[in-house]
């Protein structure tokens, strides 16, 4: 199970991105961050703490559950009902430059259940994607505006984000099939 990021990199990262998102809009006062539960919550967090130290402006942040956007929850006839989690955007998203932020970008489906609840709330004026990994294999054609670092992975393989708002700990690490 291989460290391919430790905390250092995952917050130096982050810093990056916050940076590129600097340099890429000129001023961050229509700027707004939603982090898809789970782990692109506290992502958005530090992101928006980032930017407020660049800036000086405070960017707004809410939480976003796509739980029942997902398309893969009907597939199942009967199994587990799903754990519903609370969305918390407490602004308008109209005409805003929305800044939506996940872990782990893959075949682009939770991006993509993201979009469609994310449109539920109003009418952005833009949405770039923010992910700190992108492993590729992609099924829907979805690209991210700023990315932390791409893996490449075969498709045996899972990417693990850890944050120490959720694990303890901040790492990013390799996981073979085989490893469960």
């Amino acid at each position: 199970m291989p460290v391919v990021m430790a905390a250092d990199q995952v917050a130096r990262t982050i810093t990056r991105i916050a940076h590129e998102i600097v340099e890429r809009n000129s001023t961050p006062d229509d700027l707004a961050l939603v982090g898809i539960r789970t782990r692109g919550v506290p992502i958005a967090r530090r992101l928006s703490d980032v930017l407020l130290d660049i800036t000086g402006v405070s960017v707004p942040t809410g939480v976003l559950d796509i739980t029942l956007y997902r398309d893969d929850l009907m597939r199942q006839a009967v199994g587990p009902q799903p754990l519903l989690r609370k969305t918390e955007i407490d602004f308008s998203i109209d005409d805003r430059r929305i800044l939506l932020v996940d872990d782990v970008l893959y075949t682009g489906r939770t991006i993509r259940a993201a979009l469609d609840a994310l449109i539920d709330f109003g009418r952005p004026r833009s949405i770039e994607l923010v992910v700190l990994v992108d492993r590729g294999h992609r099924e829907l054609p979805i690209k991210a505006d700023y990315v932390g670092k791409n893996l490449p992975t075969s498709l045996r393989q899972s990417v693990q984000v850890r944050l120490d708002e959720v694990e303890g700990t901040d790492e990013v690490v390799i996981e073979d099939a085989s490893d469960h």
